[in-house]
């Protein structure tokens, strides 16, 4: 329903973040619609003569002695979508991903979210789901948490296109930035094993509580998770990756005194990586 134009700005402002903060964020149309109308009259469908249905020739009496074949076979079924263990490459998997329907939240984005960055860097991240930002480019982390995390990786010297690989255990933006429900998750986390294991990051890192809680399998929050490094097995990897749990930049936003921890856990990420790479 179109707002009264007779209400104050404040009023209005609160209108207008109300409805952000509902998930509606973008217009559809030029111009409001009263939904509160009556609606206009319906207009009968014209009746149409029935018409005979064609009748089947009969079929031919069978011959004496003639092979009767078996009725011919029907056509192959189209195959379905590659299944995320079956992806040798990532642009395989995206297409996966894309022509998946099983996660309700496609319904609701406008965009695909899949990665960003460099695939053959050292270092992958693993965030929660794309903001409005990212839905809108079709890009994770390009809102004002990301940029402070291009900020934070650039601090021990990471540029983000070329120094790591980025994603999300969430493909498609829960309306209003939600938290994802566990069918949500369920739904595209063989994706994102799956995204893992064709990276083979030499380091991960699980960028707040539910790219931690969901990868980790442990029930323990982000604030006890932070700053501890994890061996985790991903199917498909001969061997587990160094992975370190992590404040999510959209938290640092909120809590500027977290940055004090965050700023631990990038020396711990910039130490292990020189060991890595240079011993």
């Amino acid at each position: 329903m179109p707002a009264d134009p007779s209400l104050p700005r404040p009023a209005l402002e609160r209108l207008l973040q109300w409805y952000v903060d509902a998930g509606a964020d973008e217009a559809i149309g030029d111009a409001p619609v009263d939904r509160l109308a009556a609606p206009a009259p319906a207009l009968a469908p014209p009746v149409l003569p029935a018409r005979p249905l064609p009748q089947e020739p009969a079929a031919p009496p069978p011959v004496a002695g003639a092979v009767r074949r078996p009725p011919a076979a029907a056509a192959a079924p189209i195959p379905s979508v590659v299944a995320p263990a079956d992806a040798a490459t990532l642009a395989e998997l995206e297409a996966a991903v894309r022509a998946f329907e099983g996660c309700p939240l496609k319904r609701t984005a406008t965009n695909t979210v899949f990665a960003d960055g460099n695939p053959g860097a050292p270092l992958m991240i693993v965030g929660e789901a794309p903001g409005a930002d990212e839905d809108r480019i079709g890009k994770p982390f390009v809102g004002r948490s990301g940029q402070l995390l291009d900020r934070m990786l650039g601090t021990i010297g990471i540029e983000r296109a070329t120094g790591a690989y980025i994603s999300n255990v969430l493909f498609w933006r829960p309306p209003g930035n939600r938290k994802p429900t566990g069918g949500e998750i369920t739904s595209c986390l063989p994706f994102v094993l799956r995204h893992i294991a064709l990276v083979r990051p030499k380091v991960l890192v699980l960028c707040g509580g539910t790219a931690a809680s969901t990868l980790l399998q442990r029930p323990e929050g982000i604030t006890r998770l932070r700053g501890r490094w994890f061996e985790l097995d991903i199917p498909g990897l001969d061997a587990p990756v160094a992975s370190l749990a992590t404040f999510h930049p959209s938290y640092l936003l909120r809590t500027p005194l977290a940055k004090r921890e965050a700023w631990k856990d990038l020396i711990a990420l910039q130490l292990k990586l020189d060991k890595m790479l240079f011993n």
